[in-house]
């Protein structure tokens, strides 16, 4: 006789749990997608700089009008908690000590891609479309692009932006504040 097995899906309280416990070690990085606990790939030299150029130049462009968060795990609902390289949230005095950020709290948020372009945008865009993100930019280090969506409607977003080199964006949320994609993007590193 042939037993089926039951797959057990985690909780974004499960993740949070199971790291105060200290199940996860120092180096490892993680992401609960779909209520699976997913492995994320060594952050590379280029995308390292490039979300260090994002958060200089997002965090004086914002001030305090933002909190510009670092990689950080974003609760969707219960089973999605992905880590956006870049979260840039409404600001609010105690920096969401008395509660975790919604998505909700979220003004625009930015994916870095190198070599997780594919699971950037076929796996975790949908998910940041269906909780209601207002704008997504993912970062294509491979091809010198931003990606910008906006406008979800109940699933995709309705409306999507190519940048490439010499382009500028501003985020809907400040749209005050440019940003060139020469200066997110860096320069290509020479091999």
């Amino acid at each position: 006789m042939r037993m089926e097995s039951a797959r057990k899906l985690f909780t974004a309280d499960d993740v949070l749990k199971m790291a105060e416990a200290g199940l996860f070690g120092p180096e490892e990085r993680i992401e609960l997608i779909d209520g699976e606990i997913v492995e994320m790939t060594p952050v590379g030299d280029r995308h390292m700089m490039c979300v260090d150029r994002a958060t200089a130049f997002m965090t004086e462009a914002f001030g305090r009008k933002a909190i510009v968060s670092i990689q950080n795990g974003l609760r969707l609902n219960i089973h999605n908690m992905p880590q956006p390289d870049v979260v840039v949230y409404k600001p609010k005095d105690d920096f969401y000590g008395s509660a975790r950020p919604t998505p909700a709290d979220v003004l625009f948020l930015v994916e870095i891609s190198d070599s997780t372009f594919r699971r950037d945008r076929n796996i975790k865009l949908p998910r940041f479309a269906a909780a209601g993100i207002p704008e997504v930019w993912i970062e294509d280090l491979k091809h010198d692009l931003i990606l910008v969506f906006r406008e979800p409607e109940n699933g995709p977003y309705r409306m999507q932006l190519t940048l490439r080199r010499g382009d500028s964006i501003s985020p809907l949320a400040f749209p005050n504040s440019t940003f060139r994609v020469d200066d997110l993007i860096g320069e290509k590193p020479s091999h």
